[in-house]
């Protein structure tokens, strides 16, 4: 039953809108399509000297895994902008963004990852309200069979390959001859 306010979901079915070949939800008064978009992560490997700063996970999904400092973009939120606000609500951390590390396309979970290489002014963190603890690790000290996500390996090891380089390209996905994601995505 329709309310006349096109906002309100009950107004809205799903089918293939004329000129489109995709399901979309189409309000029925009026013909807007309310396109749902895959949501943008931003994140970081930050660095102080030879430690690499990990963030223990407070909050669902994967509580107590370890993790970058990274978080879903806001609306009007500029993605540099955006990686050093998670940084700081997550470890209370200060950072010079280098360069963009890697984009990862998580198709079954509809994100892409914007991860960055970026250099800790200051090795000051703590805990912030969604993280247990935060900890700069050497890289041997690293608790791989702890990291919360498959994407935070990728860009740990990405950023191992990449340390010692000033400029270079960043990673995609990487994939198998199969064209599987590594982890079993």
């Amino acid at each position: 039953m329709s309310t006349g306010n096109p906002y309100d979901p009950s107004n809205f079915t799903r089918r293939i809108p004329d000129g489109d070949d995709r399901r979309r939800l189409v309000c029925e008064d009026c013909g807007f399509i309310q396109y749902e978009n895959p949501k943008i992560v931003v994140g970081t490997v930050a660095y102080w000297e030879d430690r690499i700063l990990l963030c223990r996970r407070a909050i669902e999904p994967r509580v107590g895994y370890w993790t970058l400092p990274a978080g879903y973009l806001e609306l009007g939120e500029d993605a540099e902008a955006g990686t050093l606000r998670e940084a700081w609500e997550e470890a209370r951390a200060r950072m010079e963004i280098e360069q963009l590390l890697g984009v990862y396309s998580i198709e079954h979970i509809s994100q892409v990852q914007l991860i960055y290489r970026a250099r800790l002014t200051s090795p000051e963190v703590a805990a912030g309200p969604e993280s247990r603890e935060v900890a700069l690790f050497h890289p041997d000290e690293i608790p791989h069979d702890a990291l919360a996500f498959p994407s935070v390996r990728w860009a740990l090891a990405h950023f191992n390959e990449t340390r010692n380089e000033a400029v270079f390209a960043p990673r995609r996905n990487p994939v198998d001859a199969a064209g599987k994601l590594p982890g079993g995505l």
